[in-house]
Order: structure tokens, then C-alpha cells, then sequence
């Protein structure tokens, strides 16, 4: 496999996972504002800060009102983290790789992009109901589901699948604390409220935005901060929990290397694995006693520290060979021309552009 065409389909997963994912993220503000008696600008500055780019939204929108919000994250073709900008940006390394993916894929992605594309085209959001936007995030949240059922079905499981399960498995679980620390900074404000049935009641939204109300209430009775943090962050059978990501992370890249499971022979493998090995014995009292924003906060640094070393390791240029630079145990790097992921501040959001570096040789 070309390493250009691993790259285009780690982006292609790692994109379509952001979209639904930042409809999660809005939309867990949506339900929380049903029961908060907070302000709207209180509600939903938060939401921006937590993204890492509320001084680009600050230049671009000014007050942090809820249409200001909803636009910059759902709709702006000018951020790259919006859900719009991340279903055109997965459509574009499909299409660089068409002679790879399934047809199947590619129309799914398709009807995707145009879903998201016409959404309240001409539209005032300050018109379009909580209601209808939730519906729409619902919509998101569907075609990412068919997608990644439709490349499951449709597309070999090897390494190009493999390459992009890494992608998806990496920002469903950096996405998922940010979920988990959206609740936090919303609570802030309202310390007064801990305990109360309002906070019980936005511990809930945040659980249905996740998808993980049902199956949480299957292992535990109550809703308490402590449990339900567990079974984000901890819970190894669950699949938006951040460990149970990890898992799925590591176990694919361990197909691509074909390096057995506790056993590390790059860096990549190295930093995937001491992460995935942390949650495997960390417990959530000590996480709570850390302090759950910023134990959300290292771990999102990590989790960005995999990716950025998949880019420095992996996707290369020239005539370096992945088997190479994933079998040596050094941790010099190669310059290549390739945009690599970076982590500009604690809860800064990951992008790259969609140029298609110079064609490599991928063997493994």
C-alpha cells in the first residue's frame, strides 16, 4: 500500500468520526440548555473554549450567542473543525483514493457531504428550532454510523482499514473528553447546583449524547459524576469509552506492524501503548483525586502525541519505507513535506490539510 493512500484513509476515517462528533458536542449543549437556567452566552462560551479556538471565534463572531456558536462549529467553511469543513475534507481524501475504498463508501460519503451541505440552506439559524437542530445532529450522527458500517462491510480488513480504524479510534476517544469536559466548564458557574436534580439531569444529556445512557444504566443504578466518568474514561467493553478506544487503537496498529499485544518496537507503538496501559490500572478515585479537567486535559495531549508520532513515523516521503521507520527503536525523525498533526495548546483541535504528499512505498 502507498503510504499517500493510508494517509487519505486514516483523514478520510479520522474526519467523519470529528463530524459526528462535533455534532455530539453541540448537541449535548442543546439538550443541557433544556433544563439549565443559565444565560445562553454562559451556556455556550464554554463550548468554544473547550474546542481550543475561542480567540479565532472571538475575531470572527465577537459574543458567544448561541447562533454565533452553532454556525462557527456546524456550518463555517472557513473553520476547519466544522462539521461541514470535516465531511468536504473526508470527501476529498476519498476521492484520492477511489481506486481503493468501496463504491459503496464513496456514495455513502456523497450523500453525506450534500446532507450536511443543504442542511437550512439560506436559513437564519436564530429561526430553526432547538428541536430541528437536534434532528439535524441526529442526521450527522446516522450517516457517520452508515459509514463506517458501509466500509466495514465493503472494504477488505487490511492494512488500509486497518489504517483507518487508528484514525477513527483516535478522535472518537480525544472527542469523548472533550464531551466529558464540556460538562465541567458548564458546571462551573454553578457549583451550587452539584447534587441537585439539575445536575442529575444534564449527567443524563450528556450520557444520551454519548449514546451510552442505555448501557451504562445496565452496569450501574445510579447517576453519580464518579460513575459515569468511570464509564467514559475506563469502561473496556462500551465503544465510545475512551479505554475501550485506546484497545481498539493499539490492537490495529499491532496488525499493521505485526508486533505482538505488550510488546513495542517503534514509538508510535511505545506512546500508544503507555497511555492504553495508564487507563489499564489507573483507578477513578485517582483520576478524581487528580482532578477530572485535568486529567481530561493530559490525556488529550497524549492522545494527540499518537497521532503526531504517527506522521513523524508513518506517513512519509520520498523513498522511506514505513517497515523501516517502524521497526527502529530510535526516536529520530525523517523531514518530510507532509502537514503533521500539532498540538498547539491543551485542547487545541487537530487539523491537516488535504494535499496528498509525495508518493512512498508502504510495506509491512
Amino acid at each position: 500500500m502507498l503510504s499517500r493512500a493510508a494517509d487519505a484513509i486514516y483523514w478520510l476515517n479520522r474526519y467523519v468520526e470529528r463530524a459526528e462528533n462535533v455534532a455530539r458536542f453541540v448537541d449535548v449543549n442543546l439538550n443541557l440548555l433544556l433544563d439549565s437556567p443559565m444565560g445562553s452566552t454562559q451556556q455556550w462560551k464554554p463550548l468554544v473554549i473547550t474546542t481550543g479556538d475561542l480567540p479565532l471565534f472571538q475575531k470572527r463572531y465577537g459574543e458567544a450567542t448561541a447562533d454565533a456558536v452553532i454556525q462557527f462549529l456546524t456550518f463555517d467553511p472557513e473553520y476547519a473543525n466544522s462539521i461541514l469543513s470535516c465531511v468536504q475534507l473526508a470527501r476529498e481524501n476519498a476521492r484520492s483514493v477511489r481506486e481503493i475504498i468501496s463504491s459503496e463508501m464513496w456514495e455513502q460519503l456523497n450523500a453525506f457531504y450534500f446532507m450536511v451541505k443543504d442542511a437550512f440552506h439560506g436559513q437564519d439559524l436564530s429561526q430553526v428550532s432547538n428541536l430541528q437542530m437536534s434532528d439535524f445532529f441526529a442526521e450527522v450522527k446516522l450517516a457517520s454510523h452508515q459509514f463506517a458500517g458501509v466500509m466495514d462491510a465493503t472494504m477488505s480488513h487490511n492494512e488500509g482499514w486497518h489504517f483507518g480504524q487508528i484514525g477513527r479510534m483516535l478522535e472518537r476517544a480525544d472527542k469523548t473528553a472533550r464531551i466529558l469536559d464540556v460538562k465541567y466548564f458548564i458546571l462551573l458557574p454553578s457549583i451550587k447546583d452539584v447534587g441537585s436534580a439539575l445536575d442529575e439531569l444534564q449527567w443524563i444529556a450528556l450520557l444520551k449524547s454519548a449514546s451510552a445512557y442505555e448501557m451504562y444504566r445496565k452496569c450501574q443504578h445510579r447517576i453519580t459524576p464518579q460513575s459515569v466518568a468511570e464509564f467514559l474514561i475506563l469502561n473496556r467493553e462500551f465503544p465510545r469509552s475512551i479505554q475501550f478506544c485506546l484497545l481498539e487503537a493499539e490492537r490495529s496498529l499491532g496488525q499493521i506492524t505485526g508486533t505482538p499485544p505488550g510488546i513495542w518496537t517503534n514509538p508510535v507503538e511505545r506512546v500508544l501503548g503507555k497511555l492504553r496501559a495508564q487507563l489499564d490500572y489507573i483507578t477513578i478515585e485517582e483520576i478524581v483525586h487528580q482532578g477530572l479537567h485535568e486529567f481530561l486535559d493530559d490525556l488529550q495531549i497524549q492522545v494527540n502525541s499518537v497521532g503526531e508520532k504517527i506522521f513523524k513515523r508513518v506517513f512519509r516521503t520520498g523513498s522511506d519505507r514505513v517497515s523501516n521507520s517502524l521497526s527502529a527503536k530510535s526516536d529520530q525523525h525523517s523531514v518530510t513535506n507532509s502537514k503533521l498533526i500539532t498540538q498547539n495548546s491543551p485542547s487545541s483541535c487537530c487539523t491537516k490539510s488535504p494535499t496528498t504528499p509525495p508518493t512512498a512505498t508502504l510495506v509491512l
